[in-house]
């Protein structure tokens, strides 16, 4: 697949198989983030790998995100907010990677999942982040179970602008 197929085909998978994800897969999709571009490449984030069943658990509690404890990996995304760089571009510069391992993954056959269903406080407690870092989204990742249907989208024509709003 072209990289533009894999970028047109991803959905948001939320029912994973048992399927286990090869280290080697693994690395690949928290490389794809590394390689993310930042601003001054300064790069203000730091990446959670969640394997372990029962913090996946915990953070399947809310509304939205029950999913979560069926994944293979969930990854939080933190950014660094310690000096005023940090404050104004880590929430870009952490989402950029945290797409580059979603786009990765979907390469490698892998669905995913962004999660903005979190208590950012009972998340920092959980995972011990640091008072200077905040969590911008969670991302759960496994082998789909089943295939979403394309959603609709709507027109360019309803979204883009040339010049002006």
């Amino acid at each position: 697949m072209s990289l533009i197929d894999v970028i047109m085909s991803r959905r948001s998978v939320r029912s994973y198989s048992k399927k286990k994800i090869s280290k080697k897969f693994l690395k690949k999709i928290l490389e794809a983030g590394r390689q993310a571009p930042s601003a001054s490449n300064v790069q203000p984030w730091h990446f959670i790998v969640l394997t372990d069943s029962e913090i996946k658990a915990k953070l399947s509690q809310g509304r939205w995100n029950t999913f979560v404890k069926d994944s293979a990996f969930t990854i939080v995304g933190c950014r660094y907010i310690g000096d005023s760089y940090g404050r104004k571009w880590s929430t870009i510069d952490t989402t950029i990677a945290l797409q580059n391992m979603v786009i990765a993954a979907w390469a490698l056959g892998i669905g995913s999942c962004w999660i903005g269903d979190f208590k950012q406080k009972e998340v920092k407690e959980l995972l011990n982040i640091p008072d200077d870092w905040r969590v911008v989204s969670l991302i759960s990742f496994g082998y789909p179970a089943e295939l979403p249907d394309n959603s609709s989208k709507k027109p360019l024509t309803e979204i883009i602008g040339y010049n002006t709003f």
